[in-house]
């Protein structure tokens, strides 16, 4: 389960056996909630925040932070997406400590 981010408490991470559309999981505390990077017709169209069955969904606040996070870093979640179920590359997690 590779760890990508740290942002204040959020933890964002790929679970190891995935499937698509790309998307990035959150969790903070015992809460979770994943983020779908949704594209039609090969052009980037929406992120869509979806629970996580068997989780409690991350609380309001943390869903605002989760989403500004993964629409602002999007590029990079695809690239680390594609390194690590296409060619099976490892990278290494950041920490974000700059309030976005």
């Amino acid at each position: 389960m590779p760890k990508l981010y740290e942002y204040f408490g959020l933890i964002f991470l790929f679970y190891s056996q995935e499937h698509e559309p790309i998307h990035v999981h959150a969790k903070f505390q015992d809460t979770e909630s994943k983020a779908e990077i949704i594209f039609e017709n090969g052009k980037f169209k929406e992120v869509v925040i979806k629970d996580v069955q068997g989780k409690k969904p991350l609380n309001t606040q943390n869903i605002k932070k989760f989403k500004k996070v993964v629409e602002l870093y999007r590029d990079d979640i695809i690239r680390k997406w594609i390194d690590f179920f296409v060619y099976n590359i490892d990278f290494s997690p950041e920490k974000i400590s700059q309030k976005l």
